[in-house]
């Protein structure tokens, strides 16, 4: 219930004087679907084994039909699972950082500035849809679990925040909002505790 209330949808207050909203949006839940619960290759597996089971698995015709009727139970409980995860997700890039809201049973609200993102990838995700990556130019101080699905896949002892099947228009705007950004240089004076409150969980 913590973000039930937002002053702007997204964020968890309102933006500081200087401050603007660039872009806003949400993954596109069929991209979630394939991406992050691999949904056309769970197809896959089950049309294999719907075709051994009529071919040479001794219950013909039967087996096939009740293989298939499992396989579009388990699809539909998928797409279920990323249509809520993308509805509980808002992505919003301001002049200054990327916040993102996510989380069906346990929102959060993190935060990662523009001036501690030292490069962002983009990776097709579908028609139109890319996944874009942000390497931190610190140790992000949130875990690989606590940020997922919204993290690059395999990054797990150094995560690396990802922006989940948005549309390739946010491309331009978030390398034009990270070339205005003024970068702060990691070093032995950062003091680790400050950078809780410079990227992570918004309060």
């Amino acid at each position: 219930m913590e973000y039930e209330v937002e002053p702007i949808p997204g964020l968890p207050g309102r933006l500081p004087p200087g401050e603007s909203i660039v872009w806003q949006g949400a993954p596109d839940w069929r991209g979630v679907a394939r991406g992050v619960f691999h949904t056309r290759l769970v197809a896959i597996w089950f049309v294999i084994v719907a075709g051994f089971a009529f071919v040479g698995g001794g219950t013909g015709l039967i087996g096939a039909l009740v293989t298939m009727a499992v396989a579009a139970l388990g699809l539909a409980m998928l797409a279920v699972l990323a249509l809520a995860q993308a509805r509980s997700t808002i992505y919003t890039l301001t002049n200054r950082r990327v916040v993102m809201r996510f989380g069906v049973a346990l929102p959060k609200c993190v935060n990662v500035p523009l001036a501690l993102v030292g490069s962002a990838d983009a990776k097709p995700a579908g028609v139109g849809i890319v996944d874009v990556s942000l390497t931190p130019t610190v140790r992000f101080p949130l875990g690989y679990l606590q940020m997922w699905p919204h993290v690059r896949p395999w990054k797990v002892g150094s995560p690396q925040p990802m922006l989940r099947s948005v549309p390739d228009a946010l491309v331009p705007l978030l390398a034009d909002a990270l070339a205005r950004a003024q970068p702060v240089k990691p070093s032995s004076a950062l003091d680790a505790a400050e950078i809780p409150d410079l990227m992570g969980a918004a309060a």
